[in-house]
């Protein structure tokens, strides 16, 4: 994550910045950049998104969006994916997906970037589940490892092949093994 050089900023002066490429999170009072996302990251993330979404959409159980602006407890964050259950998504007016997400997500996903600080994402994992959120993963393709965060207990850190990653009980349908994850890396 790349800090911005700027004031402090109040987080309802921050939301009326316009958004940036790649977008910027608000992070106590300070405007930080995440990293353009490469190659590893973009292909987990995209396959991530669809594997979710195949299982719980069609029965609207849940929803994975990439790269969702979430506003939660002092904080603006974008996780690489945010899965909300179906009745939790707001709705517009108009009975369409709203455009502002004012809570944090039931399942909260980070894809480590080269150069990206995995302090600064493992601190908006544990706000997230200092808000609600029923669990959280941090994964590092370098490592080919995924640091799991359920909420109250110790980190769990998997990296064998055949270790089933554990899932929000919301998507208990959804199974997918580390060796699975990774496996998306080549085409």
């Amino acid at each position: 994550m790349v800090q911005l050089p700027t004031k402090i900023l109040t987080l309802e002066e921050f939301l009326k910045l316009p958004e940036t490429k790649p977008a910027s999170e608000y992070i106590d009072g300070q405007i930080i950049q995440k990293p353009m996302p490469q190659g590893k990251h973009s292909i987990i993330q995209g396959e991530l998104v669809s594997s979710i979404n195949a299982v719980t959409k069609a029965k609207k159980i849940a929803f994975a969006f990439p790269e969702l602006r979430c506003t939660f407890g002092g904080r603006s964050i974008v996780p690489d994916v945010a899965v909300f259950a179906w009745q939790r998504i707001p709705i517009d007016e108009r009975g369409d997906v709203a455009n502002v997400f004012q809570a944090a997500p039931d399942w909260t996903i980070e894809i480590l970037s080269p150069d990206q600080s995995q302090t600064k994402v493992t601190s908006n994992i544990l706000h997230c589940l200092e808000h609600g959120s029923s669990l959280g993963w941090l994964i590092d393709p370098d490592e080919r490892a995924v640091l799991v965060y359920p909420p109250g207990q110790q980190p769990q850190f998997l990296q064998k092949e055949q270790e089933i990653l554990p899932v929000p009980h919301l998507v208990g349908d959804f199974q997918l093994s580390v060796g699975q994850l990774f496996g998306w890396l080549k085409l």
